[in-house]
């Protein structure tokens, strides 16, 4: 009898024996599991709040660069438009975010210009800042309890404080905010992650020489917004935690940049973007000085909602603006393919963030909330 008798259809193909499935799925399972193992140790996370696809993919919209519709005093016009004013969105795009196009584009991947067929979204039905926060850092949407900015501690567990529940990663996360709420959001007490808000007052002995004037400047210096500073203040205490402390896991995020299109004003917005763009390549190259994370950390980037697309609708977001749920995100580091900027891709959605994180650092989020999102398969070595 020949090894197939006895195992054919009436078609006479062979049937294999069910043992023998049993070994190939049990081979298939095998060769997957000795894969090559990611090089990323490490994961430095930023956001920046309210930054439109528009801006990362086009550059400065000229019909915004006017007193009328960008709030710009007319003797700002000329030097404005000379700053961020080029005659091809890659130009532009170039003009305000450098590093982002020159580096994380170039070297990782980008997602969301929905120009060339990428399409990124919030799966949130609210468009505005806590809910959007929530699903990228707790891997789900939560339309039924949270519904406002109101600083109400967040009853989801987020992707920050399951890695700090960790082995090897106690005391190795880490969250440095410019919105205070950031502080409800991450469930400050709950989750017990190492963490500086701007309003804190760090007990004596807390806190580096940076981070300790950092704050007395706070309590003195005012600024426009109630609930956030500018983000340069929250850009020098999180490098010098980022030195000191060397976290596994850092997740650090900017505002400015929502304040300023709330407010109006479309140049204050482009430099925001151009400062944000700046202090994300100081932080990388800050990291990248050191052994602890030079070539074994991943740059994860992103917002937490878009905007409006038209003249005043720029200024704002939310259910009533359709074109805020649009959303990008980028990452760059040693386990992700340098595909630049997607085209013609599948959508990808702000909840994959979190498992996105926990991945890179060979933790399965979705184990202890199966609820979130998977990660994004295309920032992974296949």
């Amino acid at each position: 009898m020949t090894p197939t008798q006895g195992f054919q259809n009436e078609y006479g193909f062979p049937i294999l024996p069910r043992m023998f499935l049993r070994l190939l799925a049990l081979l298939l399972a095998c060769s997957t599991a000795f894969s090559a193992p990611l090089r990323t140790k490490n994961v430095i996370f930023i956001s920046t709040d309210g930054l439109r696809w528009q801006e990362v993919f086009r550059g400065a919209e000229e019909v915004l660069m006017t007193k009328e519709n960008g709030g710009i005093a007319p003797a700002a016009l000329n030097s404005v438009r000379k700053k961020y004013w080029r005659a091809t969105p890659e130009e532009r795009r170039a003009a305000i975010l450098p590093f982002v196009w020159g580096e994380v584009a170039k070297r990782g991947q980008i997602f969301g210009n929905r120009d060339k067929g990428s399409d990124g979204h919030v799966t949130n039905s609210m468009n505005f800042s806590y809910p959007g926060y929530s699903e990228f850092l707790c891997g789900h949407a939560d339309d039924a309890r949270i519904t406002s900015n109101d600083p109400i501690p967040n009853p989801n567990i987020n992707v920050l404080e399951f890695l700090h529940g960790r082995p090897g990663f106690a005391g190795k996360v880490a969250a440095y905010n410019t919105w205070d709420v950031l502080s409800a959001i991450l469930n400050r007490d709950r989750s017990g992650l190492p963490m500086w808000t701007q309003g804190d007052k760090s007990a004596p002995g807390v806190g580096g020489p940076v981070q300790r004037l950092v704050e007395e400047m706070l309590a003195t210096h005012p600024w426009p917004w109630r609930e956030e500073s500018f983000d340069v203040f929250t850009f020098q205490a999180a490098k010098e935690y980022l030195t000191e402390k060397k976290p596994r896991v850092f997740y650090v995020n900017f505002g400015e940049n929502d304040e300023w299109a709330h407010a109006g004003k479309y140049d204050n917005y482009l430099a925001s973007i151009v400062n944000v763009d700046r202090f994300i390549r100081a932080l990388w190259e800050t990291a990248q000085s050191m052994p602890e994370y030079r070539d074994t950390t991943t740059l994860i980037l992103t917002t937490d909602h878009g905007r409006g697309a038209g003249l005043e609708s720029w200024k704002s977001h939310g259910k009533t603006i359709p074109e805020s749920r649009e959303w990008w995100t980028a990452a760059m580091g040693p386990d992700t393919p340098a595909l630049g900027e997607r085209e013609n891709v599948e959508p990808v959605v702000q909840a994959q963030i979190a498992a996105t994180i926990a991945k890179f650092v060979g933790e399965d989020f979705r184990a202890a909330v199966p609820e979130a999102a998977e990660a994004i398969g295309d920032y992974f070595q296949k």
